[in-house]
């Protein structure tokens, strides 16, 4: 029995499963930032937000919703993945707005964002 054969045939199994487990990881992660668990809308004021993260760097906010004047507001964190939408999210600080929003449940690491909700189109209200 040759052991170069056996080594081979091993080193090769090995790499195939590796590769199997890297193209079943990144099919996985494509789904659960392609697929919507759920959407919606939520209206309030705009707290914060702010580009977190060590090495993935994210957009990270917090919309501060009160149902009725003098109700403890409730706050609704959300991420942004596109910069041109944090930029204007940026500009209405402390303003009235409308954020349509995206539910991605399942998506595997920060890198994406914080949280599961992914804010898709901001409408500042008067």
């Amino acid at each position: 029995m040759d052991w170069r054969v056996v080594r081979n045939k091993v080193v090769g199994g090995l790499v195939s499963v590796v590769v199997l487990i890297v193209v079943i990881a990144a099919g996985y992660t494509y789904g659960a930032l392609h697929w919507t668990y759920s959407s919606g809308e939520r209206v309030g004021y705009m707290q914060k937000l702010s580009k977190k993260g060590w090495l993935c760097k994210t957009w990270e906010g917090e919309l501060t919703m009160s149902p009725v004047p003098g109700a403890v507001p409730e706050k609704f964190f959300f991420s942004v993945r596109d910069e041109a939408l944090a930029q204007q999210l940026n500009q209405g600080l402390g303003k009235r707005v409308s954020l349509s929003y995206e539910q991605h449940k399942g998506v595997p690491t920060t890198c994406f964002g914080e949280t599961e909700f992914y804010i898709v189109k901001a409408k500042f209200l008067e």
